[in-house]
Formats: C-alpha cells, structure tokens, sequence
C-alpha cells in the first residue's frame, strides 16, 4: 500500500510503499477513503516529540480517518465488514498512522459509524480537532451569555470551537491575522453572528476590552502566550489550554487553567458527526490533497493556511 512516511526525524514525509497492516484482536483494518493533518504531524516530522512518545519506523503519518471497514481481527466487535467509519487513530505510539490506503485502528476507542450525509473528506478531517474543541469547551464548562477569547481561532481547532462556542449562545471573540484568515473565521457562521474577530497581531489587550471591559470568562489557548490570555479574564475566569500550559503559567492570577488531552471517544465522535451531517456544523476544509502529493499537503499545513487540509488516500 502507499503511505506517508519518514525513516527517522527529523525528516521529510514522502510517500512510500509498505505491506498493508493485518488487524490484531480487537482491532479494524480500514481501507482509508481520507484523513487530515494536524500539528502532531508536523512537529513528529520535525523531531520535536522524541522522547514524549514512542515512534516506530518507517513512521506512517496521519491520526484522523474515514473510510470502509476492510477486516476485522478476532473479538472485534460493534462492526461489520464494509461499515463505514471514521475516527481518530488511538495507539500509545507513533508509527501507525492514517495517511495510508489502510490503517488499523482499536474498534473500542477512537472510532465511530460515519453517517449518511457527511462527506468522507469532511469527515476524515473531523476527529482530532472536533474533540480537541468539544473537550476544550467543557473544560471551561462555557454557557450561555458568557464571553469566549479564542486564541488561534483559524486552525482547525479554532475554527469548530468557534461555532460549537456560538451555538452554546456565547459571544465569541476570535483571533486571527488579517486578510484572508479574517475573512475565513467571519465566515463561519451565517452572517457572523456573536463572534468579534480581533488582530491577532495588533494590540491584543485593547481590542479585546473594547469588546468586553471587565474581561471575558473563559477563553481556548490554541495558540500565543497563555500569560497574556490569562490576564484579559475576569477574577474567577477559566482557561483552557492544548499546548500543555498548567496552572503555574498564571500562579499570579485568580484564574483555572484547565490542561486538555481531548479524548477522541465513540460518543463525542458521534455527536459531531450527527452535527456536521446536519449542517449545523461546518467542517474547515480549505484543501484536499491527493495522497502522492501529500508533501504539498505538509508545506500548506505549514504556511499556516486556514482550517483543516485533508488528504485523499482513495
């Protein structure tokens, strides 16, 4: 089968030929129709999480997936062959990854039935992010009326936290960078409706008292110094962070830092994905590459195109 892969790291992903994967008990072997990058990629390509996991090599890239459920290794259960699924790769190493024709998942984490109405590609890019953005949100515990800072609002993270924070009735204020990354979190819902969008490289504090003087309740350290977020909160604020701040980053301030490791389960997956069929949800993908020319995939992940960028492995 093709796949993405590096033989050490850092290294550049190509892509590769390797024998396809035979599930173990418990597991599913799915024929991949598409997956998705995300900032894991990018930095195991670059070497930057040796030592915080485990990497077998060749390393295939790649955690979100969609596709058709090809074999089932023994005691798997819940599925049948030829189902189609989509989820996030759940191993405790990198290595076996979903930017391939094939990859083998666990069928009791990570992976859930792919509803009639969502697009594979949409949902090959829904996974990592949709539930980093979901468990981010309930970190906070955001409720109606309340007042959202969203840091990093046009990755991919940022871009479904910012509407699944405004169909919470919250007023949301996103950060983005001028021009056409503005445009694309304006656009993510109808007419705009309850988010503010500021410049994420203007004066950051000014724009966002403008809009809430007394501070904002809670607000998603997707991306910039948490230090600086913390200090636009009102007393008693909430903060959740997915680059690993901890409550020692703000030990001045009355303020919770909640630490997020989204996990990625068969409920939250399929609450999204109901969401994203129905058109209540809009999942950001702003390209799709085909498999051979995932190295472009890379490089526009990189040059900080807004959204997701999917991959075709079809």
């Amino acid at each position: 089968m093709r796949a993405v892969t590096v033989d050490s790291v850092p290294g550049a992903p190509a892509v590769t030929e390797l024998d396809i994967p035979r599930p173990e008990a418990g597991e599913l072997l799915v024929k991949v129709g598409a997956a998705s990058l995300n900032g894991i990629d990018i930095a195991a390509a670059a070497g930057y999480v040796q030592g915080l996991m485990e990497h077998r090599f060749p390393m295939v890239f790649g955690g979100d997936f969609a596709g058709t459920v090809e074999a089932l290794g023994e005691g798997a259960h819940g599925f049948a062959v030829g189902d189609a699924v989509f989820g996030v790769v759940m191993k405790p190493f990198l290595g076996a990854g979903s930017l391939a024709e094939y990859v083998v998942v666990p069928a009791g984490h990570g992976v859930a039935p792919l509803p009639a109405g969502l697009a594979v590609t949409d949902a090959g890019a829904l996974g990592v992010a949709g539930a980093t953005a979901v468990d981010s949100l309930d970190a906070v515990a955001l409720t109606q009326g309340e007042t959202v800072l969203i840091s990093g609002a046009g990755g991919g993270v940022g871009s479904l936290a910012v509407q699944l924070a405004a169909a919470r009735g919250a007023k949301v204020i996103a950060t983005a960078r001028p021009g056409a990354q503005t445009d694309f979190v304006t656009g993510l819902t109808d007419s705009g409706t309850g988010i503010h969008v500021v410049d994420f490289t203007g004066d950051l504090e000014t724009q966002v008292r403008a809009i809430a003087p007394d501070g904002v309740d809670a607000a998603l350290h997707l991306a910039g110094d948490i230090a600086q977020l913390a200090g636009l909160l009102r007393a008693g604020g909430r903060i959740a962070s997915t680059l690993g701040a901890t409550q020692e980053a703000v030990k001045d301030l009355e303020v919770t830092v909640h630490t997020i490791m989204a996990d990625p389960n068969a409920s939250t997956l399929t609450v999204l994905a109901e969401q994203a069929a129905s058109g209540a949800l809009r999942v950001p993908v702003a390209a799709t590459y085909p498999l051979d020319r995932a190295a472009e995939a890379f490089a526009a992940f990189s040059s900080g195109t807004p959204g997701k960028i999917a991959v075709a492995c079809a």
